[in-house]
């Protein structure tokens, strides 16, 4: 007997350096795909969304955020190592508190299922994003453009 699917509620925070936005490299091997994603994960009972990106950034990378502000909302239904899935997405802009985050190029995060690190931040241009590199969930590339920012670097 399979395991039951679940819709997963999940919020995602949007950190942003000038023309660049603070990103997860992952990979999917069933679809042989390099894609990115915006930091956060599970909310759990209980918890607000914005709680969620600061204690996700904090545990994955070590980070503390500020100024969270509720963007948009996103349902997700993708398929990812052959598996499909179903996210409810609250969607964040926010900043770093600490602003030497804004100069960094990649950072390795803190947890770890094996090496290498299971997270790892990476500044991105907007541009950069397309076919060969997606950004998602599908369309969050365009809420991002249409959306000033009160994370950028000052």
């Amino acid at each position: 007997m399979g395991k039951k699917k679940r819709v997963r509620p999940i919020a995602l925070g949007i950190f942003r350096r000038g023309d660049r936005v603070f990103v997860t490299k992952g990979y999917d091997p069933a679809k042989d795909q390099v894609f990115y994603r915006p930091l956060g994960g599970t909310i759990e009972f209980g918890e607000r969304g914005a709680d969620t990106v600061a204690r996700e950034l904090e545990e994955e990378i070590g980070a503390d955020v500020t100024d969270l502000r509720y963007l948009a909302t996103f349902e997700n239904l993708f398929t990812y190592r052959g598996e499909p899935g179903h996210e409810i997405i609250l969607l964040y802009d926010g900043r770093f508190v600490d602003p030497s985050w804004y100069d960094r190029d990649v950072e390795a995060g803190l947890e770890r299922a094996d090496d290498p690190p299971l997270m790892q931040g990476v500044w991105m241009r907007l541009d950069d994003f397309g076919p060969e590199a997606p950004l998602y969930p599908d369309g969050l590339l365009e809420v991002i453009r249409s959306y000033g920012s009160a994370g950028e670097k000052p």
